[in-house]
């Protein structure tokens, strides 16, 4: 009887292997959606940080034009539309997550709208495409109500 109570088996059992993996897998359902919605909102974030950026430019070209501008490339960026990636800084290709172009321009009105792209454009319907206008108005194509 001695010998029986010192072999005993030490190791994890299946049934606590499988509640260690559900728990995991609860933990990772909860986290993967919160972190989708992060990305998506820091992306959106660079797309109203370049709109700001954009109608500063426009006031700076008013002011020494009389007159807004109707091509980004008047205003110092490198084509029109503007293509940003999610720093903000000029993309092409598969990084690229808004494009941004002038609208309804006239000597003193214009609309700035970032259309999103690729995997931005699928992720971030509720808010769609971002506008701001001349007069500062902020606007979004989607039904969402925080996307500035």
């Amino acid at each position: 009887e001695m010998h029986k109570n010192c072999t005993k088996q030490r190791g994890v059992t299946l049934l606590e292997l499988m509640i260690v993996v559900a728990v995991i897998a609860l933990l990772a359902s909860i986290a993967y959606p919160s972190y989708t919605r992060y990305i998506v909102s820091s992306k959106r974030t660079a797309a109203t940080s370049a709109l700001l950026q954009i109608a500063d430019r426009q006031q700076q070209f008013f002011m020494d034009n009389k007159s807004y501008a109707d091509d980004m490339t008047d205003l110092g960026f490198a084509a029109n539309p503007y293509v940003i990636a999610d720093d903000g800084s000029a993309a092409g290709g598969s990084d690229s997550v808004y494009s941004i172009a002038l609208s309804d321009v006239a000597a003193t009105t214009y609309t700035i709208t970032a259309t999103p792209l690729h995997g931005q454009l699928e992720r971030d319907s509720s808010c769609g495409s971002l506008t701001l206008n001349h007069a500062g108005a902020k606007g979004s194509s989607g039904s969402g109500t925080n996307c500035w």
